[in-house]
């Protein structure tokens, strides 16, 4: 048994850290593989196990979350799992309603508004302490994964969440949140300082729970320019990377690899590659070998398949994935899709994609 960084956590020992080598740089015998939203509804047993149930009741659920986080690695030899949660639990745990709307996806019936807003909201001390549960769905999952695989913790960056606490859900232009960018400047600072404060001590517990890695989802980095970007999104990026590893290492925690993800984030590669991950996450928008110039060696590449790549045909898809292996190169690079998952996918093509990788990645390195 090996506490590996786990705190007082007793936890088996790993026996396949492919995927945790490639996040370090270091070489590996074959291309590691895993999927975002790969605990969701394209599997027919998610969709059974999760009927009738209200969305943010499961991911209270640790029981719950386990069994939905181990179920695709029941099916596919992936190289990693992710626990099942959702970036809205941290809104949630602040204070903030949110729902699960069925076919709208989420809504928070009252937004924030303007500044005066903003005193609503908890003390980001208290989050950590609001989302035990997801440290025991963490906890759970890491002792039945019998060190399988590592497991994979997660949060929303900081603009991120600002968007669905203002627009109070989805939205195609992100007009509002944007609006508080251009006129209340200030307060768009605070409320991302706060988001900042309760992330950081969250994704600290998420290791001490027995995440060995964490990814950083800024999934509407798209929806700012460069300047915007470097202003409202990427100060907090850097600041969190920063702050997790001191809290890593202040609590006595060994260090572990973490991942931004910044979806349609291009124009600011080269700014992500040197905000202190040692993975940086690619839509499927970006040119592999463009991608490894602009960021260098240094850090390890994420992606990035077109997730619609999946509809063709099984042995499209086996080609697909070799030219993205070859563009790619074998050093420093973790396969994977350039966004989530969809519903209606087929599990046999997932599978395919999955296993193409694996085969063409072996027969790269005997080349």
């Amino acid at each position: 048994m090996e506490a590996n960084g786990s705190g007082p956590q007793c936890f088996p020992e790993l026996k396949n850290d492919t995927f945790l080598r490639a996040a370090w740089g270091e070489e590996t015998d074959y291309t590691p593989v895993w999927c975002m939203r790969q605990a969701g509804r394209y599997l027919p047993e998610f969709r059974e196990t999760r009927a009738n149930q209200d969305f943010f009741s499961t991911c209270r659920s640790p029981e719950a979350c386990c069994e939905l986080t181990l179920q695709p690695l029941q099916r596919f030899p992936l190289d990693a799992a992710i626990i099942f949660s959702d970036i809205l639990v941290v809104p949630q745990a602040l204070g903030m309603e949110v729902t699960m709307v069925p076919g709208k996806g989420p809504s928070f019936p009252e937004p924030l508004r303007d500044e005066r807003d903003l005193e609503r909201l908890r003390d980001p001390a208290v989050v950590a302490s609001e989302l035990g549960y997801v440290f025991q769905a963490i906890t759970l999952t890491r002792k039945r994964l019998a060190g399988r695989v590592p497991l994979i913790g997660f949060a929303g960056a900081p603009w991120t969440l600002m968007t669905y606490m203002i627009e109070g859900g989805g939205s195609n232009t992100m007009a509002q949140a944007k609006r508080w960018l251009y006129q209340k400047p200030q307060a768009s600072h605070q409320l991302l300082r706060i988001l900042t404060d309760a992330l950081v001590p969250y994704l600290v517990g998420q290791v001490a729970a027995g995440a060995q890695a964490l990814q950083l989802f800024e999934s509407h980095a798209g929806h700012l320019g460069p300047q915007l970007f470097n202003k409202f999104a990427l100060p907090y990026i850097r600041d969190i990377a920063k702050r997790v590893k001191a809290g890593l290492q202040k609590a006595g925690l060994a260090p572990v690899p973490m991942i931004i993800f910044a979806k349609d984030g291009h124009f600011a590669l080269d700014e992500l590659a040197q905000a202190g991950y040692e993975v940086v996450g690619l839509d499927w928008t970006m040119t592999p070998k463009k991608a490894r110039e602009r960021v260098g060696k240094t850090v390890t590449l994420q992606g990035n398949l077109d997730p619609c790549a999946l509809y063709a045909s099984e042995e499209e898809i086996g080609q697909l994935v070799q030219q993205m292996l070859d563009d790619f190169g074998p050093r420093r690079y973790i396969a994977n899709l350039g966004h989530g998952l969809y519903p209606d996918m087929d599990p046999e093509h997932v599978g395919a994609f999955v296993d193409a990788v694996h085969r063409h990645s072996r027969l790269l390195r005997k080349n």
